[in-house]
């Protein structure tokens, strides 16, 4: 937080607010960066059919063929509200992935590889993954980095694919002011490109602990880290992911978003966020970013920093905004259809922090549900501390 006043103070001075009620077929590689593990399973060959060992065949007879039990293909547990019913705007839609520009393995769980991920991702398109009819986890020993090209990269994990940080990195990594990433403009923060879609994929043990982003706004994304560009996520789920403990400004265990083109939201749709730990915003975090959040669910998400923001003294701040902590100026936070509950922070708003320090930012939360949001510190109502623009704007929501 920039430039504004002592939180304590503030939250004084707006408690009179009260509780408000309230597999994809094969698509066509790249063949630069073709590899055993990223092909296109629909140019393998067929197996042919053999005898069961110790059988023979009369001659001239051809033996019948035993053939294979086919598996039903299964997916992971759908994320997100099922009793969220928010209309989705086209913006916030899953991309169409029905014709992929590469896809990641071969028809197995083994072709499904961290560095075919990393190649995919560095190559941009649609990208979807042919891992066998089972969901399969695949654990990451690079982060997957997201080249600044007008391409857009569209991630489809058909709901079977879990990436991994392994408890020692971060997922996802988009800077479009990150010079070794490829060209950037002179307001790169504010670019319209590279543009990320990840939808159907589940996000698992990122950790950002000790990455720093760059010398304004170090650490935060656990799972994922943009900034600039534009990413929204669809019918995806982040579980246990981390980012650093401490910090009166870092945060997001799951996400940490710095600007985006336009000023346009991110937007994220049908997904759940849980296990979350860090310093501030255990799922979502960002410096003056605006989001759309719709039929999704934060649970279980921990903001551990102590101190708060400015950090008190003797302390190394944070603790603010169990699920999701925003900062900046002119920024907004829609909630419609969502389910927030048994989040919890340290300091402020267990379930939202959310700070405008020009008091022009909006608080918008619709048909909606924040309950058992525990802030240790302070708040304005329950579960969440809020500075900005009059009074939040709630209606058909239930916030206790």
């Amino acid at each position: 937080m920039r430039n504004r006043p002592v939180l304590a103070a503030a939250a004084v001075g707006l408690l009179g607010l009260g509780a408000l009620a309230g597999c994809h077929s094969a698509g066509h590689d790249d063949p630069a960066a073709a590899g055993p593990h990223w092909s296109d399973p629909a140019g393998s060959p067929e197996a042919s059919a053999t005898p069961p060992a110790g059988s023979s065949a009369s001659a001239g007879v051809t033996p019948t063929p035993t053939p294979s039990k086919s598996v039903a293909p299964k997916t992971l547990a759908k994320p997100g509200n099922p009793a969220g019913h928010a209309a989705i705007p086209a913006a916030a839609r899953a991309a169409d992935s029905s014709h992929p520009t590469r896809t990641i393995g071969n028809g197995t769980a083994a072709s499904c590889t961290s560095s075919a991920v990393v190649k995919a991702v560095a190559a941009g398109g649609v990208i979807a993954f042919n891992c066998g009819p089972v969901p399969v986890t695949i654990t990451m020993t690079a982060t997957a980095k997201v080249h600044n090209s007008t391409k857009p990269v569209v991630l489809d994990g058909g709901g079977r694919v879990t990436l991994s940080g392994g408890g020692k990195r971060r997922i996802i990594y988009l800077n479009a002011c990150d010079a070794s990433l490829g060209p950037r403009t002179s307001h790169c923060q504010d670019q319209d490109y590279p543009r990320l879609t990840i939808q159907n994929v589940a996000f698992t043990r990122g950790n950002s602990i000790g990455q720093p982003n760059d010398d304004e706004y170090p650490g935060g994304g656990g799972a994922i880290f943009a900034r600039g560009g534009h990413i929204k996520v669809v019918n995806s789920r982040f579980t246990d992911n981390r980012c650093d403990s401490t910090g009166p400004d870092l945060g997001g265990a799951a996400m940490r978003v710095l600007e985006q083109g336009g000023d346009d939201p991110v937007y994220i749709v049908g997904s759940t966020f849980t296990g979350g730990s860090c310093a501030n915003g255990s799922a979502l975090s960002s410096i003056g970013v605006s989001w759309t959040v719709l039929n999704s669910v934060f649970s279980g998400n921990t903001a551990i920093g102590r101190g708060a923001n400015p950090a008190r003294a003797g302390t190394p701040g944070g603790g603010s905004g169990g699920a999701i902590y925003l900062d900046g100026n002119d920024f907004k936070l829609v909630l419609d259809g969502t389910l927030m509950e048994r989040n919890h922070a340290n300091e402020g708003g267990g379930a939202i922090f959310f700070v405008s320090n020009d008091r022009t930012g909006t608080l918008t939360i619709r048909n909606s549900t924040l309950r058992r949001n525990p802030s240790d510190g302070f708040e304005t109502f329950r579960g969440v501390f809020y500075l900005g623009k009059g009074n939040p704007s709630i209606s058909g929501s239930k916030v206790s």
